[in-house]
């Protein structure tokens, strides 16, 4: 893989897993407490810029649902959690308390 194709698939990865919970660049941008702005990572999903191992970090604990090592295309496996799942884990962790304790609430409802 060259460094375009390189820089494209972090790109895609990115911008991936960001969709799978409905954020914005600008509320991506706001979960890395702002240490990334939504421009940075719109170049970083573009390929016009590549993400350090730091901002791969950063991005994965904004996000919670992927690891560096899968942001930065190290490793040839798919996040463990579903579209569906990412989504879901997205919103938990956005909603406050009792919204949290809703979705728990349903989920042992569902499953029981």
């Amino acid at each position: 893989m060259n460094t375009i194709e390189l820089n494209d698939a972090i790109g895609a990865r990115l911008r991936a897993a960001r969709k799978a919970q409905s954020l914005s660049l600008a509320q991506l941008s706001e979960r890395t407490g702002n240490t990334l702005s939504k421009s940075r990572i719109s170049n970083y999903e573009q390929g016009i810029r590549r993400m350090g191992i730091e901002q791969a970090i950063t991005l994965s604990e904004a996000l919670g649902t992927v690891s560096p090592v899968h942001l930065l295309c190290l490793d040839d496996s798919e996040p463990e959690l579903t579209n569906e799942e990412q989504r879901l884990l997205g919103n938990f962790r956005a909603a406050d308390p009792t919204g949290r304790l809703r979705i728990l609430e349903t989920s042992v409802e569902v499953t029981s």
